[in-house]
């Protein structure tokens, strides 16, 4: 393997940080003294990362990780890259690491769904008495997503416990599976409906990223690429097959880039070619191609008369 080869790191763990503010100052400054560069959130329930670095660097850090008792188990998925995944390094406090909006929140060192290995869950999602709830935000879904599962119709994963007790008899005498991107999120949606009563409960232990590295589900029965949340923003998953499930936003037509709407008052994901971008201004309404302060204008540096051109060319 060459030296210069990089690699991105993706761990958590539900375990006490006492004062996550002084964490979170002392670890940034470990990080960059390494010279990684990611995105870590710490709060008094554990530590959600993603960083990227360099072999040395990342062995570094996990060196680092295992010599504290609290951490000394975490597991990491680890993907090659040909350079860095992100553009800074930051670590956070936050309330919580994950954020399911409840009152009375769920701790997955308590109560959590039964872990799955791909294996499992592979099988498991094929019954007929299995439904497969994917809990991860609506554009990854749009993306990719296990083939036959459910798109719950929200925005955030905050929403995700309303909707499921909106349509609770949907699940009746099923079997509830759920995924998400590294497992973090489904810790704490499973416990929480192991709490309300849904039945048969399971998660997808490490979560995506886990199971597209398994070499006998070889991340069979899913459709589309993965949602990153760093700069490679999509990743492939079935080693056996690949079905494009991402539609253009403006054609409908099989595409899997995504780009930010250029309104920064929306700043919605959406799929779009490389030439749609352009045509459309990389926006996805007319309201937010005439924002006054669109991004795609400014970039581009086009004039009024060029604007209402390419306006007009769409109406």
């Amino acid at each position: 393997m060459e030296t210069n080869a990089y690699r991105v790191l993706l761990y958590y763990k539900y375990v006490p940080i006492e004062d996550p503010v002084t964490f979170a100052q002392e670890h940034l400054a470990a990080c960059k003294e390494l010279g990684l560069k990611g995105r870590i959130l710490v709060s008094d329930e554990g530590i959600n990362g993603t960083c990227s670095g360099t072999i040395e660097q990342t062995d570094a850090y996990m060196n680092m990780m295992k010599a504290d008792e609290r951490f000394a188990d975490m597991v990491y998925k680890i993907d090659e890259t040909e350079g860095h995944a992100f553009k800074k390094m930051h670590v956070r406090p936050k309330k919580e690491i994950v954020h399911l909006g409840l009152a009375d929140d769920i701790n997955p060192n308590e109560i959590t769904g039964q872990y799955l290995s791909p294996k499992e869950f592979f099988e498991q999602m094929q019954a007929e008495d299995t439904v497969v709830i994917d809990a991860r935000n609506d554009y990854e879904f749009d993306l990719g997503h296990f083939r036959g599962a459910i798109r719950p119709e929200i925005r955030n994963f905050r929403d995700l416990p309303d909707w499921m007790l909106e349509n609770k008899e949907m699940f009746e005498g099923k079997k509830v599976l759920t995924y998400c991107t590294g497992g973090i999120r489904c810790e704490k949606f499973s416990g929480w409906l192991v709490r309300e009563g849904f039945e048969g409960v399971g998660q997808l232990h490490g979560g995506i990223a886990t199971y597209a590295k398994d070499p006998e589900v070889r991340g069979q029965l899913w459709d589309g690429q993965m949602y990153v949340f760093d700069e490679r923003i999509a990743v492939p998953i079935n080693q056996v097959e690949h079905v494009v499930v991402g539609k253009d936003h403006f054609t409908g037509e099989p595409c899997e880039r995504y780009v930010n709407c250029a309104n920064p008052d929306c700043n919605d994901k959406i799929l779009c070619s490389e030439e749609n971008e352009h045509k459309y201004l990389r926006s996805c309404s007319d309201e937010c191609r005439e924002h006054p302060r669109n991004r795609y204008i400014v970039e581009h540096k086009l004039s009024e008369e060029e604007v209402e051109v390419r306006l007009a060319a769409i109406k």
